[in-house]
């Protein structure tokens, strides 16, 4: 039987608006076709490399109530994906409404049994044909608290005791998948959207909703499975590379870069030929949109304006179509100098550029003729407090206390 073709993909965030500007012809934010033209560079690479089966590994959108603009373009693709390649798509934590008893961002391909669509909002699994043969595919969605701990038992637990009574019920799930995997013949993938303990994170943090409890790698990288195909950190990793014995436990990570902590981090997804027993991963870049930070230190600069267009200039042509900031570290005496205008007009060609003006002043002359690294942490302290004109009897009060702190004699 010829290997599993796999497209595995995650983290899209149609919604992410930050950067963008409006699109008066189609009413949304130039950023949202950011995010929908990386979805449409996977379509394309499945199509193009006949994969046998897609897996978009959770994080359709930024928020649990997507606009219905969003959902009809988001819906458009997968239903264009689904007409020729079985296409499961997890729930993840951005999926999920805050309450159990309303849908999450997914349910309408459920409720329409969309042809070819899988949603997996519960833990479950499935024997799949594919052009290649069968393949056994299970998913674990994202662990939520209020979904999986339903139980009177875990009523007045304390949070230490619910976060391992959460990670012992992701445990227990993936066990019983893996023990169904085990019985079958075909390869085995096991699709997520959680935490594996090891993973590095990236600029998810800032965006994430809802707290995060991390399975072991151990209990992830099961004998049983082929591959682990994971959503929810933004960058790619596998996790188990160079290890004997264990499959491929791979973050496809995020197809579009959200904010400046992800701006050296190349964005794509992964495409795996996977036999059982083997299989065989690589990541695949997309033509994200670029960021790009000019950091000018212009404190001794005369003309602080030209440096900082100079330092532009030496970026070019790489700041077109790209998300620029700024950061210029100067003076308050320069703070009115830059002319923030002529900053933009050499950028022009940027998607859009941000502007940060970080003032920095000389306070040591407050101090005294000493200069800073020669005092003490209390001489410090004093000086600063007379130099805000505290009482004196404040002063020494505030001075005896910080004595007992620190076990030193107070300065003049």
């Amino acid at each position: 039987m010829p290997p599993i073709r796999l497209v595995h993909f995650a983290d899209l965030h149609v919604g992410m608006e930050n950067y963008g500007k409006l699109d008066p012809a189609t009413g949304t934010s130039s950023r949202t076709r950011d995010f929908l033209d990386r979805l449409d560079e996977v379509i394309e690479y499945a199509f193009a490399h006949k994969a046998d089966l897609a897996v978009f590994a959770g994080d359709a959108f930024k928020t649990r109530d997507p606009e219905p603009t969003q959902q009809r373009e988001f819906a458009r693709r997968i239903k264009r994906l689904a007409e020729k390649i079985p296409t499961l798509l997890l729930v993840g934590n951005h999926d999920l409404p805050g309450t159990v008893a309303r849908a999450t961002s997914l349910d309408i391909y459920h409720v329409l049994e969309i042809p070819n669509v899988i949603v997996g909002y519960k833990p479950d699994s499935r024997l799949i044909q594919t052009p290649s043969g069968p393949v056994f595919l299970a998913w674990m969605p994202y662990p939520s608290r209020n979904r999986l701990l339903v139980d009177e038992d875990h009523k007045g637990k304390s949070l230490p005791e619910l976060e391992q009574a959460l990670r012992d019920a992701v445990t227990d799930w993936i066990r019983t998948l893996s023990e169904q995997a085990a019985a079958q013949d075909a390869p085995r993938i096991l699709a997520g959207h959680f935490t594996v303990s090891g993973a590095v994170f990236g600029s998810e943090r800032t965006v994430m909703l809802g707290s995060d409890v991390a399975v072991t790698k151990s209990a992830a990288a099961g004998s049983a499975w082929d591959y682990v195909a994971l959503g929810h950190i933004h960058k790619f990793q596998n996790l188990t590379k160079g290890e004997e014995g264990s499959p491929p436990v791979v973050y496809a990570g995020s197809l579009e870069r959200i904010d400046f902590g992800e701006e050296n981090e190349q964005k794509g997804f992964a495409f795996a030929e996977i036999s059982r027993g083997k299989a065989d991963v690589e990541f695949v870049p997309v033509n994200a949109r670029p960021f790009h930070t000019i950091r000018v230190d212009v404190k001794t600069e005369e003309m602080p304006t030209q440096a900082v267009l100079d330092a532009m200039a030496l970026r070019q042509p790489g700041l077109a179509d790209a998300v620029v900031r700024v950061i210029v570290s100067m003076t308050g005496a320069q703070a009115g100098l830059l002319d923030e205008h002529a900053v933009r007009k050499a950028a022009e060609g940027a998607s859009h550029i941000s502007i940060q003006q970080e003032v920095r002043e000389e306070t040591r002359a407050r101090l005294g003729t000493d200069t800073a690294e020669s005092l003490s942490p209390l001489e410090l302290l004093s000086r600063y407090l007379r130099a805000k004109s505290v009482d004196e009897n404040r002063i020494a009060d505030l001075l005896r206390a910080a004595e007992e702190l620190m076990g030193e004699e107070p300065g003049p």
